[in-house]
């Protein structure tokens, strides 16, 4: 069956039309409805104890970053910079996003003094969707999280040494009062469709579309542990020109002049080919680029409602960073959020 865009709140509905045709002639490569979602809870959870991860820095690659989890009695998602003693830790929500980046796309959380910010926090916060913790402090000893070779599950893995500790507070769940759509002008865009159904539950229909080895791809699944473990597995990615550009000119600009990206973190994509080897594989395609847009890209801007979790179901094509968080603000702007019960 094809898919309908909801009421548009923003762009361009003859563009819309068109992508949203573009978008239901891709195959699905992938369709994993028939699992389970995961399951409802009623109360709230933080960690057991605390547990550690050091890698190399995402942005100064010859540094190392360590990430510590601790339990905690706050609502929500924090991150804290343990370099930055003065300043407040950062609460994960929509409020406190600073930018997406250029250059390199990324989620910027920032609050308080323009020195305490976290950059490239998406495959952290992405997982606050996916894993049962609901109350997290995130103690980082610089703004540079680190760059794993394994996507998020060096991440994944020590939560789930963490264990886990109850919170006496309820789950909160929320979903949008009506299918609503944020579109651009090249064809990007993302739909929210409400939760149906018993039991509250996120599914995502994602597709990409690239001018290179990469292609057109397409996964329908619903979020639960399994797809976790599966996506988290999938790396950024990059066109070569891109991944060549940072590795040459780009070292004249700050930003990128000590990027950790490697053939070893990073999908790199060649016009006809991939320049390493890509993980994912279904049936003789590789659909790593898609995993890692659906599974720790897309659940982060959703990890930005920071009262509730959203559940309900999500379309997106050629969509980004900066799309997704757009369509959050609009959710607040527009009053579109209604609890659900669990």
């Amino acid at each position: 069956m094809d898919k309908k865009p909801g009421r548009l709140l923003a762009g361009d509905e003859a563009v819309l039309s068109a992508s949203y045709e573009e978008f239901n002639r891709i195959p699905v490569d992938l369709d994993l409805m028939d699992q389970p979602t995961s399951p409802p809870r009623s109360r709230q959870q933080t960690i057991a104890e605390a547990v550690s991860v050091s890698g190399p820095g995402t942005f100064s690659g010859k540094s190392v970053t360590t990430i510590t989890f601790e339990p905690t009695d706050r609502e929500g998602w924090w991150l804290d910079r343990t370099d930055q003693p003065d300043s407040l830790p950062i609460r994960v929500t929509i409020d406190n996003v600073w930018t997406t980046g250029s250059i390199v796309s990324n989620i910027v959380l920032r609050a308080g003094n323009p020195h305490n910010y976290v950059r490239m926090v998406e495959h952290i916060i992405s997982l606050r969707m996916s894993m049962d913790i609901d109350n997290l402090m995130i103690r980082i000893d610089s703004g540079d999280p680190p760059l794993f070779a394994r996507g998020s599950l060096d991440l994944i893995e020590a939560l789930e040494r963490a264990g886990r500790r109850p919170v006496d507070r309820p789950v909160n769940y929320v979903t949008v009062k009506e299918p609503v759509t944020l579109a651009w002008n090249q064809g990007q865009f993302l739909t929210l469709a409400p939760h149906t159904g018993p039991d509250p539950a996120l599914t995502i229909d994602a597709a990409v579309n690239f001018s290179n080895a990469i292609g057109q791809q397409r996964i329908k699944f619903p979020v639960n542990n399994t797809n976790l473990h599966t996506g988290a597995e999938a790396r950024t990615n990059a066109s070569y020109s891109k991944f060549l550009y940072c590795k040459t000119i780009g070292k004249i600009f700050a930003d990128i002049r000590n990027l950790g990206y490697s053939s070893e973190n990073l999908l790199i994509a060649r016009k006809t080919r991939y320049h390493n080897q890509p993980r994912l594989i279904h049936n003789g395609k590789a659909l790593e680029a898609v995993w890692h847009r659906s599974m720790l890209d897309l659940p982060a801007a959703m990890a930005l409602i920071p009262d509730a979790r959203f559940v309900g179901e999500i379309t997106s094509y050629k969509a980004g960073h900066r799309l997704d968080c757009d369509m959050v603000t609009q959710l607040y702007l527009g009053d579109l959020l209604v609890p659900v019960n669990s």
